[in-house]
C-alpha cells in the first residue's frame, strides 16, 4: 500500500501582529499554518481583520511583529520588484470584482495571460474555456456593466484562476450576490480546490459557512481561533494547526 503524501506548508504565521500608525493593532500574535490543497474559511464580523490578514498574505502590507512565510519565503523580505512574480502564484478574488470596464468578459479573463506574454489568440482560447467552466459561455462579448453581480464574480473567479495558481484568496466574494448565487460560487471554488489549489475564502456569511464542512479560521478582537470541521473533499484538515493568544 502506498503512503499518502504529506501536505506541504503554503502559509505560516508565526506570532504575527499587525498594527497601523493611525490606530490600534488589528491582528494579535497570530499563529497558523495552512497546507497545500486545503479549503479554509476565514470568518469574523465586519472590521474583524479578515481583509488585513489577506493583505498580509499577498504582501500588500508587512507584519508589525512576527514572521509570515508564504511559499517558503519570509514575505517581509520580498522586494517590490519581486512582487509581480510572487503574486503570479496566487489568484485574487475581491468583492468588488475589479473588472476593467472597457474590456469584455473574454478579454478581462485573458488579461493575466496577455500580461505574462502569451499571444492574444491563445490567451482568448484559454479564457473561453474558463468562461464556459463558470457558466458564462454565452457572455464572451459582454462588458461588465451588462453583467449581473453574480456574473461579474464568476468572471473574476475565471480571471483569478487562469494562471493556475497554487493559492486562491477570495475576500468576501459573495458579499454582493444572493444566497443561491453565493452557493454556486462556492461550488466553483470547491471544484478548483479538488484539482489541488489551496483556497482561502473570507466571509461573514455564517449560513454559507455552515453549508460546507471546511475548516474555519475565526477572527474576533484581533485573535484567531480554529474550528476543524473535516470535509469529505479535504484531507488536510486534521493536519492543519491554528492557535492564537493575545500579546
Amino acid at each position: 500500500m502506498s503512503q499518502r503524501r504529506a501536505p506541504i506548508e503554503i502559509i505560516r504565521f508565526d506570532q504575527v501582529s499587525l498594527g497601523y500608525p493611525s490606530g490600534f493593532p488589528v491582528l494579535y500574535n497570530i499563529n497558523c499554518t495552512l497546507y497545500s490543497a486545503g479549503f479554509y474559511f476565514l470568518t469574523g464580523a465586519s472590521g474583524a481583520g479578515k481583509t488585513s490578514l489577506m493583505k498580509l498574505i499577498y504582501r500588500d502590507v508587512k507584519p508589525s511583529k512576527g514572521v509570515l512565510t508564504v511559499f517558503g519565503r519570509d514575505a517581509a523580505e520580498i522586494s517590490t520588484s519581486e512582487l509581480p512574480q510572487f503574486r503570479q502564484r496566487m489568484g485574487l478574488v475581491f468583492q468588488d470584482c475589479r473588472l476593467l470596464p472597457h474590456l469584455n468578459a473574454l478579454d478581462n479573463v485573458a488579461l493575466a495571460l496577455r500580461i505574462a506574454g502569451m499571444d492574444l489568440k491563445r490567451a482568448r482560447n484559454y479564457a473561453k474555456e474558463l468562461l464556459h467552466w463558470v457558466g458564462l459561455g454565452e457572455h464572451f462579448d459582454f462588458l461588465p456593466a451588462s453583467l449581473s453581480d453574480g456574473q461579474k464574480q464568476r468572471v473574476g473567479i475565471a480571471r483569478a484562476v487562469i494562471t493556475r495558481p497554487l493559492l486562491l484568496l477570495a475576500d468576501e466574494p459573495t458579499g454582493n450576490v444572493d444566497d443561491r448565487a453565493a452557493y454556486k460560487l462556492m461550488l466553483l471554488l470547491e471544484e478548483l480546490n479538488k484539482i489541488g489549489t489551496t483556497v482561502v475564502v473570507a466571509t461573514h456569511n455564517r449560513a454559507l459557512v455552515e453549508s460546507f464542512s471546511h475548516p474555519e479560521l475565526h477572527l474576533a478582537r484581533g485573535e484567531l481561533s480554529f474550528n476543524c470541521r473535516q470535509s469529505e473533499h479535504d484531507g488536510t484538515a486534521q493536519n492543519m494547526h491554528a492557535r492564537s493568544r493575545a500579546i
